[in-house]
């Protein structure tokens, strides 16, 4: 199993970017996608899900209005479009997989490596 998260880097307050993860060795339909994130000095924190064939989403308050999930069931890729970024969104963000829904982390199953998003002027 392997989920390959790519996309960060450094963006400017207001600004946008769009995180993506490939998925592999499992059958990638069958789960609910997360992505989660973990600002520094901080505890991992949910941020958002989309349901096995796109039909449900979930947003942490924090980023709802700005981030957008999706995923894509024949590329076995989900994606997270980041817009109008603040400083506070700085974290490593982690895609994840589980089979059942829930916003509390233990339940997923796979996770992936994480990848870094700077927000600052």
């Amino acid at each position: 199993v392997q989920l390959q998260a790519s996309g960060g880097g450094l963006a400017q307050p207001g600004g946008s970017l769009r995180l993506s993860c490939a998925a592999s060795g499992f059958i990638f339909s069958n789960y609910w996608m997360y992505w989660v994130r973990q600002a520094p000095g901080k505890e991992r924190e949910f941020v958002a899900a989309i349901s096995r064939i796109s039909g449900a989403f979930y947003y942490a308050d924090s980023v709802k209005g700005r981030f957008t999930i999706s995923r894509n069931n024949a590329k076995n890729t989900v994606d997270l479009q980041m817009d109008s970024l603040k400083p506070e969104d700085t974290a490593v963000y982690y895609c994840a997989a589980g089979r059942v829904p829930s916003t509390s982390q233990h339940m997923y199953d796979y996770w992936g490596q994480g990848t870094l998003v700077t927000v600052s002027s």
